[in-house]
């Protein structure tokens, strides 16, 4: 029941005691709430207030909703590691911990009038014609199944190049090579990856960015602007990801640098 006293609305009031039942244990991954009439004649509420609550609980990723089906609980929270670091490994190898977990489906390959973010960060105008390879990336670990056992989307982005660069190669067909992207780019351009920076942002889904995630296009995603430079600081390429942001956790390990010793002359404050 809700508390009628408690100055919190009574849909988070709900919220709150259904994901502490979930935290518990009483639902599992996968398994189906009960029906919106049935919560709210558990709760003495009106159907509309139960609404609010499954939107808000399906937003924040506790909870997931199949038309004509039912509100389920969602797996666990999947945890990506797509930053430079992860994407290019501490020793410039494949990320094989992303590898045994996800699995990567080339798209398309060809070229595409570049937008915006990605015209800037190259350097040219907006529409200016460049290479790209699009991808999806699905889960293949049990934990980020859905309900009816199925892998789930859970990166959508594109790998952007200089036609300068991929013209003529495999670079510019729909081909996998296999490897990571940016040895193959190595190997047929010459140029070496030396430095890369990202940019995270949120904003809310695209209704073509829901389609292929498989979410509601008011769901939060996580975009990723990321661009590589040759040692010239040249780029070399610019890729985008977008994940869903209820369900993604990005995740950096690094090294603290030890204290100054005393009498450095720089001081904190």
């Amino acid at each position: 029941m809700t508390n009628p006293g408690d100055a919190e609305h009574p849909h988070r009031q709900i919220a709150a005691q259904l994901r502490a039942r979930i935290r518990r244990g009483d639902w599992a991954p996968g398994d189906r709430l009960p029906s919106i009439p049935t919560i709210a004649e558990t709760y003495g509420v009106a159907k509309q207030t139960v609404q609010r609550t499954i939107d808000q609980l399906r937003i924040e990723g506790v909870l997931i909703t199949k038309p004509g089906t039912g509100t389920f609980v969602r797996g666990t929270r999947r945890r990506l590691n797509r930053l430079a670091r992860g994407r290019y490994g501490p020793h410039r190898g494949y990320h094989a911990d992303l590898a045994g977990r996800y699995r990567q489906v080339l798209l398309s390959a060809g070229r595409e009038p570049a937008p915006a973010e990605v015209a800037d960060a190259f350097g040219v105008a907006e529409g200016t014609e460049l290479v790209v390879r699009r991808h999806l990336v699905r889960t293949q670990d049990a934990h980020g199944r859905d309900a009816q056992g199925r892998d789930s989307p859970v990166e959508v982005g594109a790998s952007w190049l200089r036609p300068a660069d991929a013209a003529g190669t495999g670079l510019e067909r729909p081909e996998a090579f296999g490897r990571p992207l940016y040895q193959e780019v190595e190997e047929v351009t010459g140029r070496r990856y030396h430095s890369a920076t990202d940019q995270v942002t949120a904003r809310l889904a695209s209704r073509e960015e829901a389609a292929v995630l498989q979410v509601r296009p008011d769901t939060p995603v996580l975009h990723l602007l990321h661009v590589a430079y040759d040692q010239q600081y040249r780029p070399i390429e610019v890729a985008v990801a977008t994940w869903p942001g209820p369900v993604t956790a990005l995740t950096e390990e690094y090294r603290i640098p030890p204290a100054r010793e005393a009498g450095s002359g720089v001081a904190d404050g």
